[in-house]
């Protein structure tokens, strides 16, 4: 109940002024209300109520059939509206995937940098060219075979082991980080 009280405050709050205590713009209220809107149209067609009601929908239009003689303004009537019903949710499925993608990435990028000791260089690896995403992961599963067959049941464990797949690790990881600062040095100098 607090959590909802502090969330109520704070867009009330947000809805009125900015972080500078100026009065937000009229794109931004209509954004916050379209937000607000979407929000619940996603979690409404994602209810149980939702699909009750298309599946009455689609009984009461599949009963009406035969008082209309299968016509085809009947079939018309049900291409049209599950064409427009579809083309609207494409968008909010996008919407709220983009939304809950870029929560995960914040979470993943919060963990990843409070840990002691890992590398910093697989922040936003989101906003990477999906080469170099592809070219990291290759490496990863090559790490990871090589971790397999380290802790192979049969095969004893060893603190040097477990160093040197660290050590890998980390040397796979300080070259992904050069290369992506050369690349960005490339992109500079083309731009001067």
């Amino acid at each position: 109940m607090k959590k909802r009280l502090h969330t109520k405050a704070f867009e009330s709050a947000s809805h009125s002024y900015n972080h500078n205590g100026a009065p937000h713009s009229y794109v931004h209220r209509l954004n916050v209300a379209l937000e607000k809107f979407s929000h619940h149209a996603t979690a409404w067609t994602g209810s149980t109520w939702a699909f009750s009601v298309a599946l009455a929908i689609i009984i009461i239009w599949a009963v009406t059939g035969p008082l209309f003689g299968f016509s085809d303004t009947w079939q018309l009537v049900i291409n049209t509206g599950t064409t427009i019903v579809t083309f609207l949710m494409v968008f909010l499925i996008q919407r709220t995937q983009n939304k809950d993608s870029l929560a995960i990435q914040v979470k993943l990028d919060e963990l990843l940098a409070s840990q002691p000791g890992a590398s910093n260089t697989l922040i936003n690896l989101e906003d990477w060219d999906e080469d170099e995403i592809v070219a990291i992961h290759k490496r990863f599963s090559h790490l990871a075979e090589r971790l397999k067959e380290a802790t192979d049941d049969s095969s004893p464990h060893s603190i040097a082991e477990a160093q040197s797949a660290l050590d890998a690790a980390h040397k796979t990881l300080r070259e992904v980080h050069q290369a992506r600062q050369r690349q960005e040095r490339r992109t500079k100098t083309k731009r001067s």
